[in-house]
């Protein structure tokens, strides 16, 4: 769907180049940042190489030199977000320490992905929004990372479960919930917040512990 004021602000294309930074050369990474500008504008089918090659600096045949379509120009961008969001949850998942209690881990891990949604949210909703526009065969490879970002959140809640610390019936239909909550932050983030990444991270934290937390207690009983 074409979001005609959707597009990177200065602070995410800043965010995109650090990030990116080994994704090819630098023709190929300005290609994949103006092609995150323009997915977001107009939607994938909305947008064609030329506007993508125009937002670079580019003439249309140089996107061929590095991107053999507008498709491939698209896995590149939905393969890179994913690995990073993955990488993301796997520090999280690791940063309180190997002996970490699994309310800890939740926290941290809940915390760090609302934040990283919200800080590249337009890259998140792009991502979201147009990933049915995927071949067969890179939905497949995208969809792989995916179900590893899940395994991270539904292990904390299972480990949570087994040390009784969780009161948790459906592990799996938590673990979406929780996942679904922080995806939809790019949706809205942040025409209807004034909260920067940190604190809204820190508020989907505490309510992801709410929801693990044994019935009727706080937060506080969760890490107890």
């Amino acid at each position: 769907m074409p979001q005609p004021d959707a597009g990177l602000d200065e602070a995410q294309q800043r965010g995109l180049v650090q990030a990116w930074e080994q994704a090819g050369p630098p023709a190929a990474r300005r290609l994949l940042i103006a092609a995150v500008d323009a997915f977001a504008a107009r939607g994938y089918h909305g947008t064609s190489t030329r506007d993508i090659a125009d937002r670079a600096g580019l003439s249309p045949a140089g996107v061929y030199v590095h991107f053999a379509s507008k498709e491939e120009l698209f896995y590149r961008i939905t393969l890179l977000g994913h690995q990073q969001t993955l990488r993301s949850a796997l520090d999280a998942d690791a940063a309180p320490g190997p002996d970490a209690h699994p309310a800890e881990r939740l926290r941290s891990v809940v915390a760090a992905q609302t934040a990283f949604e919200a800080r590249h949210h337009t890259t998140a909703r792009v991502i979201e929004y147009d990933l049915p526009c995927l071949s067969p065969e890179h939905f497949v490879e995208v969809n792989a990372l995916r179900r590893q970002i899940t395994a991270v959140v539904r292990g904390i809640l299972a480990d949570g479960v087994r040390a009784g610390c969780f009161d948790v019936p459906d592990v799996d239909g938590t673990a979406l919930a929780l996942l679904s909550m922080i995806t939809d932050v790019a949706r809205w983030y942040p025409a209807n917040s004034r909260q920067a990444p940190e604190q809204l991270g820190l508020l989907y934290a505490d309510l992801a512990l709410r929801m693990a937390a044994p019935h009727g207690a706080g937060p506080g009983a969760a890490a107890r």
